[in-house]
Formats: structure tokens, sequence, C-alpha cells
């Protein structure tokens, strides 16, 4: 069942960690819930290409990328590549490329904008450490519910504890 953020924010009060409302969608699909997976990179996509070709199931991507709008982290390949290994959503603090392909695939995907410019892969970028994303600290393991209203991160005791009630 997913969790609309309207009911999580009302639930949980300023305990929620609602991200500022900068992302845009740019998937097929808006709605998704999902233990995060972190990664911190700047102009690099190695380490979300890499994370994306793994296992997905119940998981969201939620990436630090420095704001940049100089280059594309995620593009089509490496989003098919989430779709097709189960991926719950992709947040991307940076920017996407492949629009019209992106709106047909069925994952949600939120970003700060779009550009034709692909990105470097040097190898750089680290995964599951504490990042920060439109303003609001994330950790891996954080529970990530999105809608069209927005995006809420809980920790995994406020998550528990909204599914025990």
């Amino acid at each position: 069942m997913l969790l609309a953020t309207t009911d999580i924010s009302d639930r949980f009060g300023d305990e929620a960690r609602i991200l500022t409302p900068d992302l845009l969608d740019f998937g097929g699909g808006v709605r998704f819930q999902g233990s995060a997976v972190t990664i911190k990179c700047f102009e690099d996509n190695s380490r979300i290409k890499e994370t994306l070709a793994s296992p997905g199931h119940g998981k969201v991507l939620v990436v630090d990328g420095g704001a940049s709008k100089r280059c594309a982290l995620l593009g089509d390949m490496i989003a098919r590549d989430a779709v097709a290994n189960g991926w719950e959503g992709i947040i991307i603090s940076g920017c996407v490329r492949d629009i019209a392909v992106l709106k047909t695939l069925n994952i949600a995907i939120k970003a700060l904008g779009a550009t034709p410019r692909r990105s470097t892969r040097r190898g750089e970028g680290i995964r599951d450490i504490p990042i920060t994303i439109a303003g609001i600290p994330a950790n891996a393991g954080d529970i990530v519910i999105g809608d069209e209203d927005g995006v809420v991160i809980l920790s995994p005791a406020q998550g528990k504890e909204l599914l025990a009630k």
C-alpha cells in the first residue's frame, strides 16, 4: 500500500523530513516508497549506473549530485536498467536527459531539470553515506515516500511506527 505524503506530513509534523519542492517529475510513474540507497557524486554517474544495474525491489535511489545542472546523471539506458531491476524510484539533486523515453518508463524519477549533456564516468562517487538532498538530510536505510505532492523521508523507526498503525 502506497502512503500519501500529505497523510505522513500530518502524522509526523515537523519530524517528517520533507524535501523542498525543487524537484520535477520525469518518469512515467509518480508514486513510490522504499528504503533509501544513497549516493554522493558530482558530474560522474559511475556509481548510479553500477547501483541501478543491481536488484532494487523495495528501494529508492537518492542521489546528492551537488545540484549541478551542467550534465545529466541519468539517461534512458540507466533508467531502463532501474526498471528491469525493480527499483521503486530515483531522486536526483542534478539533471537527467532523454526525457521523451523517461516519460514512458514505469518508474518515478525526480530531478532538478534536464540537459542533453552526459556526465563523465571516472569511477567517482560514494554509496550508502549520509547525504543532503533538496535541503534535507537522507541516510541509507531511511524510508522514502513520494507522490504528486512531494517527497517525505522518515527514519526506519518512524517508518515502522507508521506501518504499525
